[in-house]
């Protein structure tokens, strides 16, 4: 029998590229999600995307995302949905009640469900860290976030453990760092997929950040979930997203080499997390994690930009 798999958030980047390594595994997705725009799936799924059954339901409305579980008999839950950092700076209480009260949600609903959802995987981020972390920050590092979004990612993470604790409610999370690719059109990392996407259509663009970062390629990050989901073993543990470390140079030079004469600046700060980041948990305890290199990650997300143009 097929696995029916929540996604939350299943609108952004990641949420659409869980539901094509859902859909690639002969699984069943529904999405959760306040927005409509379908536009991200669209993008990546191409004419899958009328398969994938969307819920729209507020992720802090517990009762809500209950009927959600029970309605669609749910076995497993990627839990993606948040705010990123320029919606959470904006509006500060709106941004800590959905990304923390939202993850609380997520994990009591499941502690109710063990019997038919044996766990959560779900998004932290390297944004834990701050610029003065070590580098390579250690993997059980990531305490004192330099932003408020960093701050409920660490929140988000300190709530699994609890429910761990508390309820044993297995969970592994994952910290990514610069996601990059098709649908990645939002957020302060958001400027290297809009780079590729600008250099397709001949236009310039300006990065805002400069410095080295990982790059982290939304497929792989998205199997990585997937992967995380189908663990049966009551693994339990956040881990750092391998990546790609690289600084803002080569990746300029990745989509050269796809578009010569691209036209991409970038000036501005380093990101404010540490410059590489100790990977190696998730290999050891779940499995293998996918690693595209950037240069390749740049021939894919470039190749499906030209084949789809005029969408982010």
């Amino acid at each position: 029998m097929p696995e029916r798999i929540l996604v939350t958030g299943a609108l952004g980047c990641l949420g659409a590229w869980v539901a094509r390594c859902t859909l690639d595994d002969g699984d069943d997705v529904v999405g959760f999600d306040l927005g409509e725009n379908r536009s991200r799936l669209e993008l990546v799924l191409g004419d899958d995307e009328s398969t994938v059954t969307l819920v729209r339901g507020d992720i802090t409305d517990l009762a809500a995302l209950e009927r959600a579980l029970d309605e669609h008999e749910i076995t497993r839950i990627v839990h993606l949905a948040a705010l990123q950092v320029p919606f959470v700076r904006a509006n500060p209480p709106l941004g800590m009640h959905v990304n923390v009260a939202g993850t609380v949600n997520v994990f009591d609903a499941v502690s109710r469900r063990l019997d038919r959802i044996p766990g959560v995987a779900y998004a932290s981020s390297a944004a834990v860290y701050n610029a003065s972390d070590p580098s390579p920050a250690p993997e059980a590092g990531g305490a004192s976030p330099e932003t408020l979004y960093g701050v409920s990612k660490l929140a988000g993470e300190g709530v699994a453990r609890v429910y761990r604790a508390e309820s044993g409610v297995p969970s592994i999370g994952l910290r990514p760092y610069v996601v990059y690719g098709p649908a990645r059109d939002q957020g302060m990392t958001s400027g290297p997929t809009m780079a590729m996407l600008a250099a397709v259509r001949g236009e310039p663009f300006h990065i805002g950040f400069s410095g080295e970062a990982v790059y982290d390629f939304a497929p792989d990050v998205a199997r990585a979930c997937v992967m995380a989901a189908h663990a049966s073993d009551g693994t339990t543990g956040v881990y750092n997203t391998p990546g790609a470390p690289a600084d803002v140079t080569d990746l300029v030079s990745c989509i050269q080499a796809e578009i010569p004469g691209a036209e991409i600046t970038w000036s501005g700060d380093r990101l404010p997390f540490p410059a590489a980041l100790e990977a190696v948990g998730f290999d050891r305890d779940v499995g293998a994690f996918p690693r595209t290199s950037l240069a390749d990650g740049v021939t894919a997300t470039v190749a499906h930009f030209r084949r789809i143009p005029t969408t982010g």
